[in-house]
């Protein structure tokens, strides 16, 4: 597997306002996730704790899905959530902010990327560092096990290019799916009624870090292969999630309100990086010459 990333990012941000006729592979099948965020990374439970511990739970961010026909459902906010035993299934992803980016050699725009991408370098903040995702580290490897498109030829679609150099799949690809990911990829929430409130925010796109914690802490304290949790465990990661006061949280607040309209090129400088979000103590990302 080889892939050509430099100017791309196409896996990190949602590019959708850049072509005409966008699709959306993610709301293709039966159960349509409740948020909007295109390409949300699953993260495992490691990950989740990993985050967490390195101070940055205000990087993360739910995902629920809308149910299946003849799919186990729990009904919050008018919403008829997957769910296994009543228990409403999530996974937690990186969040997608609005940023000034310029891929595939196109001018500037404000697009939602991911909390870590540098916006001029269009690379990962936490790349060579131990908080890099499973998930990320393994792409497009998983697509190529399962003969899946990847986003690598979704953008060569629409904008030319081979960012797929060789689509030979690793021999390691390791692709949790059905009830291997339950605990390790995929949780449960214990209680949907906690969820009043938090499910309509979610799907109006405007969840807070108090919502957000609620679903980090479960995540963290969830145990291979069941629906169970452990109380003290989740106590713990849920306060140190709500507490979260990174420079990833403190530049997403700053972004959202310089953005301009998804897809607008005003006020988009790539450039701003360094003032937004280095300068709060984002990592520095090596450049292409290296």
């Amino acid at each position: 597997m080889e892939v050509d990333c430099e100017g791309c990012a196409g896996c990190c941000l949602d590019w959708r306002p850049l072509v005409d006729a966008p699709t959306d592979h993610e709301r293709r099948g039966p159960r349509p996730p409740l948020d909007d965020t295109y390409n949300l990374v699953p993260l495992t439970r490691e990950d989740v704790r990993a985050f967490v511990d390195a101070g940055l739970a205000d990087a993360l961010t739910p995902r629920l899905w809308t149910a299946a026909e003849g799919d186990d459902s729990v009904t919050v906010d008018g919403h008829e959530l997957a769910a296994i035993g009543g228990k409403p299934v999530f996974f937690v992803g990186l969040r997608k902010i609005p940023k000034p980016v310029a891929p595939f050699d196109t001018e500037p725009r404000w697009l939602r990327s991911c909390a870590f991408l540098d916006p001029e370098t269009l690379q990962c903040r936490v790349h060579d560092s131990e908080l890099y995702p499973e998930e990320c580290g393994d792409y497009p490897g998983h697509n190529l096990a399962l003969e899946a498109e990847a986003e690598c030829e979704r953008v060569e679609d629409a904008f030319g290019g081979e960012r797929l150099v060789d689509d030979t799949p690793p021999e390691d690809a390791g692709v949790l799916l059905g009830p291997q990911a339950l605990g390790e990829k995929v949780f449960c929430y214990p209680d949907a009624d906690e969820l009043d409130g938090v499910v309509a925010r979610i799907a109006d796109g405007e969840v807070t870090q108090e919502d957000r914690a609620r679903f980090i802490g479960v995540a963290a304290a969830s145990a291979p292969a069941t629906t169970q949790i452990a109380p003290g465990k989740r106590e713990t990661y849920t306060e140190r999630a709500r507490e979260a006061d990174s420079w990833v949280g403190r530049a997403a607040d700053e972004w959202a309100s310089r953005a301009g309209v998804l897809g607008t090129r005003e006020g988009a400088d790539p450039h701003l990086g360094e003032s937004v979000e280095a300068s709060r103590g984002a990592p520095a990302t090596p450049g292409w010459d290296s």
